[in-house]
Parts: C-alpha cells; sequence; structure tokens
C-alpha cells in the first residue's frame, strides 16, 4: 500500500531522516522508538508537510514526493498529528461535519457518537472546553470520517488515561477488518504490540529493524537497547 524508499530528509545541516525504507500493507505497522529519532518527520514526510531530499514515496503505486499535503490526503491518507490540532473556535459536532463533507464509506458522524460516546455527549463543547483525551478523540475521528485507505497516527495513546487507552486500542484493531491500513508511531509499547502485528524500530533517522511484536516482547534485553524500557514498564 506504502512504500517508501531510500527517504532523506535534511533540517539544515541535521540529517533527520537517513534512507528509511518502509512498507506498509495491509497488515497495520508500528514504528517505536525513543524520542527525537525521527519518528514524527516520518510522518510529516509522507503527508507532504515536510520536504524529502532524496528517495521516494509511493502509496498504491503513486509517487507523493513534492505533493501539497491537501494533494496527498486527496489519494486516501489521513493524519492524526501529534498534539491533535483542534480547532477551538468550532463546536464537536462542526469538526465532524468538516471531516466528514464528501466522504463516504463505513466511517459516518452517527458510528462516531457510538464509538465515543464522550464525543457524543460534547457534542455542542468547543474544542478549548475538551479534555486531552476528549481531543483526542475527536483528532482520530476526523481522521476516520475521512474513510481514507491509510491512516497514519503518530502517538495516538499520549497522555491518555489508561481506560481511554484501552478503547483507543480496541477501535485500531478493528480497523484492518474494514480495509483501512494503519501506520502507528508510538511511545507506548504495549499499545504499539496490541494493535499492529509487526513493528519497526527507528534509531537516529534510520530503521534499524523489523520484527514481530511477539518477538519484541518476548525480548528484554531489544527493548532496553531500542526502547531504553522493557515491556513491563508499560500499558
Amino acid at each position: 500500500m506504502l512504500e517508501i524508499r531510500g527517504l532523506d530528509v535534511h533540517y539544515g545541516q541535521a540529517h533527520v531522516l537517513q534512507g528509511v525504507t518502509l512498507d506498509v500493507g495491509a497488515q497495520p505497522l508500528a514504528v517505536i522508538g525513543r524520542n527525537g529519532m525521527g519518528k514524527t518527520t516520518l510522518c510529516q514526510t509522507v503527508m507532504g508537510m515536510v520536504a524529502a531530499s532524496g528517495g521516494e514515496v509511493r502509496f498504491e503505486g503513486r509517487p507523493l514526493v513534492g505533493l501539497a499535503p491537501n494533494k496527498v490526503a486527496g489519494h486516501g491518507i489521513a493524519l492524526v498529528p501529534q498534539g491533535r490540532r483542534t480547532f477551538p473556535s468550532l463546536t464537536v459536532h462542526e469538526h465532524m461535519i468538516l471531516a466528514s463533507r464528501g466522504r463516504r464509506g463505513g466511517w459516518t458522524i452517527e458510528r462516531i457518537y457510538e464509538t465515543f460516546p464522550r464525543l457524543a455527549e460534547r457534542r455542542k463543547n468547543g474544542g478549548t472546553q475538551l479534555s486531552g483525551g476528549e481531543q483526542q478523540m475527536l483528532a482520530i475521528s476526523r481522521a476516520l470520517l475521512a474513510n481514507p485507505r491509510l491512516v497514519i497516527m503518530d502517538e495516538p495513546s499520549e497522555g491518555l488515561a489508561p481506560v481511554i487507552v484501552d478503547h483507543l486500542v480496541e477501535v485500531l484493531r478493528r480497523l484492518p477488518s474494514e480495509g483501512m491500513g494503519l501506520l502507528l508511531v508510538e511511545q507506548n509499547l504495549g499499545v504499539a504490540t496490541d494493535v499492529c502485528p509487526e513493528v519497526a524500530i527507528m534509531v537516529n533517522g534510520r530503521i534499524a529493524t523489523r520484527m514481530p511484536s511477539a518477538t519484541l516482547l518476548a525480548d528484554d534485553a531489544a527493548q532496553r537497547r531500542y526502547l531504553g524500557v522493557s515491556a513491563g514498564a508499560h500499558h
């Protein structure tokens, strides 16, 4: 579905992404790694928000490098950015209407409200009147309402209460059965491995290794080496 080949990104002198090669197919894939390894830059480069200095990105065979973010989205990719980015002046329901405009597919506003009852309760509230968890649900809902072929999520569990994280994991695990691809960037090893059967580990702007989630969960030494943690500390 998504093919990334030899992707390079520079910020001034800094070589942030260094020849990243990655494929995302029908199975959800998690990209994990410590902070500052280039995970957010990878999401932003695929979406056309950051310019690549080399390499290529293809989605269902079409080249994406050099396209504006709205054109990338038009090809069927939705991003849930880190930090949520909701509009303070719009109510929850207005966000939903905006996100679902002209889109057809399995995700409707009604279904969003069934999936996230908190948002239904808050439908008349503005973006600033929502808790962090509610804002995150709203950001995820906006992406799903676009009914994309692929959704990219950058740290969706960050700052959420455990009960909301569990609910989020349930929702994300259902996406493949609806024909929706998922690239999940996550700090939380428990979330990454609960949702995705495979993980790619990013170290200093490169994909260091890719392995089944079960393999990483069983290997404490690898967790410490790549993430500085072990699974016992998570989820």
